[in-house]
């Protein structure tokens, strides 16, 4: 370095902070959450108990003779049932980031 004249070094240690910064700003982008990743929360008990009046509706719809509004009104109950099981087993299995 003894022959570079202090232009040439400056401009060398100015590309390499410019170089290191653009490295920090692109990592934190990459491993930054995405807007769309909020955090989601159910309400167990309130999907259950929607699924509960869902059923009885059907057992109601089936008894006056509407068997394929039933079969719908069933078919929600268990989307509901599932969901509720779904939100129960993330909130068992889930972990929090180790970086937290």
């Amino acid at each position: 370095m003894r022959h570079a004249t202090p232009l040439r070094r400056t401009l060398t240690a100015l590309l390499a902070t410019t170089l290191l910064a653009g490295g920090v700003l692109l990592g934190q982008t990459a491993t930054a959450e995405p807007a769309a990743a909020a955090t989601v929360t159910c309400n167990i008990e309130k999907l259950r108990a929607d699924a509960r009046k869902e059923r009885d509706r059907a057992n109601r719809l089936k008894h006056l003779g509407a068997r394929t509004e039933a079969r719908k009104a069933l078919a929600r109950a268990d989307a509901l049932e599932n969901r509720a099981r779904q939100c129960a087993d993330a909130d068992d299995n889930s972990r929090p980031p180790l970086w937290r």
